[in-house]
């Protein structure tokens, strides 16, 4: 099985650095210091997950994740913040569509529990696009057939 693909944007390189040397074994990690870089990563990678800060210079997460609905609405987001908010957490749900949201600083364990259980509705997503894909083409097969038959 291949890696998931998380990408995290902060602003602050610290936590970058720290991301990536925490997860990188595990996942194919992906890091962006600004909201303007990581679309650019998602317009050029498959990218599964994921995780920004909410207080950026620029654009926060939440208009980020906003962006990022236009260009893919397939990534599960994940929100981390370093104040309680509650007015940026509702803005990160009712516009970001966010799956999940953590405070800062993050904890390893629960990052990664959070991540692999987004993963999971990711998977089950796509698996279920994929069925109903194949069963719109059998679909109109059929109906192709069905008309032959009719027609002759």
């Amino acid at each position: 099985m291949s890696k998931i693909s998380v990408l995290y944007v902060d602003d602050e390189e610290n936590n970058l650095f720290s991301f990536k040397a925490t997860f990188r074994m595990k996942y194919n990690v992906y890091t962006a210091i600004s909201g303007k870089e990581a679309i650019d990563i998602i317009k050029n990678t498959p990218i599964e997950i994921i995780i920004t800060d909410q207080r950026m210079p620029e654009m926060t997460g939440v208009e980020f994740l906003e962006k990022v609905i236009e260009i893919n609405a397939e990534p599960m987001r994940i929100l981390l913040t370093g104040y309680t908010d509650m007015s940026a957490v509702i803005d990160a749900v009712n516009k970001g569509k966010i799956y999940h949201y953590l405070t800062k600083p993050w904890n390893e364990n629960q990052l990664e529990d959070t991540i692999q259980k987004a993963y999971e509705i990711y998977a089950d997503r796509k698996s279920t696009l994929e069925k109903f894909s194949h069963l719109e083409v059998s679909n109109e097969q059929l109906e192709f057939l069905l008309r032959q038959k009719l027609l002759s």
